[in-house]
């Protein structure tokens, strides 16, 4: 039923067509990609089927050109979530449907059959008209696509965060952030934020979450007293990855006796898994300021890590 639900939605934004591959085309292959959404107390949200590209066959000049896509700045991130509570303003969240399906590519490119399909000739393929998940450039045609539309709203964009927008009028004040297809919403006028919200799924359908309570893996409560963020289910997940689940609590990030140069520390043999670590421990300095100094000095060890500095990131966990 999922998988339906996906072919379907592909089917209802026109993503392509069903076409006999050209001669001289080589299509790139796809897959079924499942995942289980779970809410912040771990409960079950939804399972999810998406219809993913093998965008790793492209070939760069060839199937697409450019395909850095910003994204919206963690301290921006801080200043909306401030605003929002300096000023009592609703804080909104939306999600964009189907997101990356909603803009066009530039140039033809063919993609084999879903696994399962049955609604075609084998021979057949699927010329993509429209970006799909997994694409080499499907990140970058959907910021260019709904910044276009966002703008063309009334919106003026940040040149400091490319993902950070603005309404300003004698009546309205009215922000707007976006992280790929998630969104928070905030301002002066509930109304003005209810007119956003319709323009928003004319254009590309959208979930309205309500009051935001859960971005970007941020827990958020608030309340006429102010607003409580905190990031315990990250914190559990990093945790329960790093099998410390039974280790005990420690009074400082570093041990005091702690230095990042140990004579005779071996390098690790696989230098992604600290970088990896270290990486999630960054965004962890959201609403755990007092690791930064700690993290910082670990991240400066990232191309040649040894024993000695993955011991000291698992002290910060």
């Amino acid at each position: 039923m999922i998988m339906k639900s996906e072919l379907d939605a592909l089917e209802a934004n026109e993503t392509c067509d069903i076409v006999s591959l050209p001669s001289g085309h080589k299509p790139i292959g796809c897959k079924w990609v499942y995942k289980v959404k779970c809410n912040p107390d771990g409960n079950v949200n939804k399972y999810k089927a998406r219809l993913v590209a093998k965008g790793y066959n492209q070939i760069e000049g060839v199937d697409y050109f450019d395909s850095f896509s910003p994204v919206a700045k963690t301290v921006t991130v801080r200043m909306v979530l401030a605003l929002a509570v300096v000023k009592g303003w609703k804080l909104n969240q939306l999600d964009i449907n189907n997101a990356f399906l909603h803009d066009y590519l530039n140039g033809d490119i063919y993609m084999a059959l879903p696994p399962g399909y049955q609604l075609a000739a084998p021979s057949q393929v699927r010329k993509l008209k429209r970006s799909l998940y997994g694409l080499k450039q499907a990140s970058r045609q959907w910021n260019q696509e709904f910044t276009s539309q966002i703008l063309s709203y009334g919106f003026t964009q940040s040149h400091h965060d490319n993902c950070f927008f603005v309404m300003s009028t004698p009546d309205v004040f009215l922000v707007l952030i976006v992280y790929v297809d998630d969104i928070l919403l905030t301002g002066s006028s509930e109304d003005a934020m209810e007119s956003v919200k319709r323009f928003l799924d004319e254009q590309f359908t959208i979930k309205d979450l309500g009051t935001a309570k859960y971005f970007l893996g941020l827990e958020i409560a608030k309340s006429q007293h102010g607003m409580f963020i905190t990031q315990q289910k990250y914190i559990k997940d990093i945790i329960q990855d790093m099998k410390m689940v039974d280790a005990k609590a420690v009074v400082t990030p570093l041990a005091s006796d702690w230095h990042p140069h140990v004579e005779g520390s071996h390098v690790l043999s696989d230098p992604t898994i600290y970088g990896r670590l270290v990486g999630r421990l960054l965004y962890l300095n959201f609403s755990r300021p007092d690791l930064t100094f700690s993290v910082n000095l670990l991240s400066q060890f990232m191309q040649v890590p040894t024993e000695n500095h993955w011991s000291g990131a698992l002290h910060v966990c």
